[in-house]
């Protein structure tokens, strides 16, 4: 194993020394709700503990009552619509019998909404998504208010409901924890195949009933959808933070192996639990595990959603993070998997040519992970290079990971990776700062400049390109997309039209303070520009045929016009008004009101 990459140890220092007062008041503040001796329910009343075993069983009421044994709670995101969350269904009956069994008791602590961004794509709904977030995060906080708990159990997967999650955790950071996935469906149609699917029918040249039938054939059946979007970059960063057991992150559902390492997730909080290894959540996620977090991110081509999630995720735990570290990181640490939308392949591919373990092994071997960190599964982050098998009694096994991929098409060694950096750019200028994913795009389109074509609306796009307006170079500008405007949705929709003017050799980008999700791929996107428009941000004066420039080789994101006569224009006010009633979204005029800037995480916590 290579020393401490030197920029590695640099961008931890920074952080450590950003973070000194904050992170202090935090350890702090948990440190004190931990208290003395003993399960904090042992501090109720009688009827207060008397209502917080009511409906329990007859043993777990006994156990309950006598107060020694560790109780779990179980935050749930289960509901039966979302395929991800489906799996869960079963997990609290199977959690309580594995704690029945180790001697512990295990209750449902609540429950928190779980919405999908597939199904809200370029709905209404999609408005509220980010701040689901944060919903996520106080339902989490309510649920574990009772003071009933030794230890937490957080069952999520999906985009804002892991960092929801995490959040609400944190606040409770005393207590021991777990994240336990569920893991994805198997594999269904080619990425590649729906994708080409959807730019037909952007085109004209397929039917909707072709469409439907690409897409439920490639989204099929329980468990997480397999392209590398958010949702499993949130398992990728909960096992190589640690939050999760090793190799647990891409078992399909409902097999023997994934309810093995459920029992196992619940005999490491239980362990965490007790006085002498007592391991609290928030002594987990430190400074160095944050950056571990960022540098899996870079490794595997990650969501761009975490420039937001993570920012908001560290702060929740005192640790002050900023986009530059990203930036910095991204120079060093290479993409080491090529998976869809980066590359042909799913997460199920990725996981069998090696998956978390391979890729923890070879970034540790090169020097670009903390090594010493505390996790779930005991100190230091060698066991994350095991992986979990069953042995021939059926019992949950590890073994090493070996040192050759088992598909160099879809993941490779620190020693050939497939390119330099980590794919996730940091852009500044005068239109603000901005986000670019660029493990997808080709070379010769790293720099874009072209004229803007301004949109105040994701949908105007499209009417435009059915009216053969855009069959030309351009800049798409769609502004009035940030949380202060409508919850900063994000733009995906917008995928399949801009990809087929690309693929008819127009020079197009896309900018934007909104979100373009972890699907981001071919297009240049600068997103998440902040200032955003409605905060009087520079693209709120941005005008039709503007010449923009977005440079990715040199991290410039310009309008290129006279600054004097640029800085004179009067702000637009765009239309968002029109998006904030209906669908839920008149009840969110408070986030709105009060969301920070996108580099902060764009949320209200």
């Amino acid at each position: 194993m290579n020393p401490l990459h030197p920029v590695l140890a640099e961008v931890t220092a920074r952080i450590i020394e950003r973070s000194r007062d904050s992170r202090a008041a935090y350890l702090a503040r948990i440190d004190a709700a931990a208290g003395g001796e003993g399960p904090h329910r042992a501090q109720l009343s009688c009827g207060n503990l008397a209502h917080g075993f009511a409906g329990c069983s007859a043993p777990d009421k006994a156990a309950l009552r006598e107060g020694r044994a560790a109780n779990l709670g179980i935050v749930t995101a289960y509901n039966d619509m979302l395929s991800a969350h489906r799996p869960y269904e079963r997990y609290p009956a199977l959690i309580r019998d594995i704690a029945r069994e180790l001697g512990a008791t295990a209750q449902v602590a609540g429950g928190v909404p779980a919405m999908c961004d597939g199904i809200t794509q370029g709905r209404a709904g999609m408005e509220l998504s980010l701040f689901s977030r944060d919903v996520i995060a106080m339902a989490t906080a309510v649920a574990l208010s009772h003071d009933m708990f030794d230890g937490g159990l957080y069952l999520g997967i999906c985009d804002k409901i892991v960092p929801g999650l995490l959040i609400g955790a944190l606040s409770f950071g005393h207590l021991p924890g777990a994240f336990v996935p569920s893991g994805p469906m198997p594999s269904g149609i080619p990425n590649e195949q729906k994708s080409k699917v959807r730019q037909a029918y952007a085109e004209g040249k397929a039917t909707r009933e072709e469409l439907l039938e690409a897409e439920a054939a490639s989204y099929h059946s329980p468990g997480t959808c397999t392209f590398y979007g958010t949702a499993n970059s949130n398992q990728m960063l909960m096992e190589i933070m640690g939050l999760q057991l090793p190799g647990s992150s891409f078992v399909t559902p409902d097999t023997p192996l994934r309810d093995a390492l459920t029992r196992a997730a619940v005999e490491a909080v239980i362990a965490n639990a007790a006085p002498a290894t007592r391991l609290p959540l928030g002594h987990i996620v430190d400074e160095r595990a944050i950056v571990n977090g960022v540098v899996g991110l870079h490794a595997t081509g990650g969501s761009t959603n975490h420039l937001l999630h993570l920012v908001a995720m560290a702060r929740a735990a005192g640790i002050v993070l900023s986009w530059d570290d990203f930036d910095a990181l991204s120079s060093v640490v290479p993409l080491l998997a090529r998976v869809y939308p980066n590359g042909y392949a799913d997460v199920n591919q990725f996981h069998q040519a090696g998956g978390m373990a391979f890729l923890i092994d070879q970034l540790l071997d090169a020097g670009l992970l903390h090594a010493d960190v505390q996790t779930l599964a005991g100190k230091g982050l060698a066991a994350y290079t095991l992986v979990p098998e069953l042995n021939d009694a059926g019992h949950l096994a590890w073994r090493p990971v070996g040192k050759e991929s088992g598909n160099r098409g879809v993941l490779r060694g620190a020693d050939e990776p497939f390119r330099a950096d980590g794919g996730l750019r940091l852009l500044d200028g005068n239109l603000g700062r901005a986000v670019i994913k660029v493990s997808a795009v080709p070379d010769d389109r790293l720099v874009i400049e072209a004229p803007a074509v301004v949109f105040d609306d994701q949908d105007a796009v499209r009417v435009a390109f059915e009216r053969g307006e855009l069959n030309r170079d351009f800049v798409a500008v769609v502004r009035f997309q940030g949380p202060q405007a409508i919850g900063m949705p994000e733009l995906h929709k917008l995928t399949p039209t801009l990809a087929v003017l690309q693929d008819r050799g127009h020079r197009i980008a896309l900018v934007t303070d909104g979100r373009m999700s972890g699907a981001s791929g071919r297009v240049p996107a600068a997103i998440h520009v902040t200032p955003e428009a409605a905060a009087g941000g520079p693209l709120a004066r941005v005008r039709d045929g503007d010449m923009l420039r977005l440079d990715c080789t040199s991290g410039r994101l310009e309008v290129l016009v006279d600054a004097a006569e640029f800085a004179t224009r009067v702000p637009e006010a765009g239309s968002q008004e029109t998006h904030q009633a209906g669908t839920g979204r008149d009840l969110f005029a408070l986030f709105r009101h009060n969301a920070m800037n996108a580099d902060l995480g764009a949320g209200v916590l």
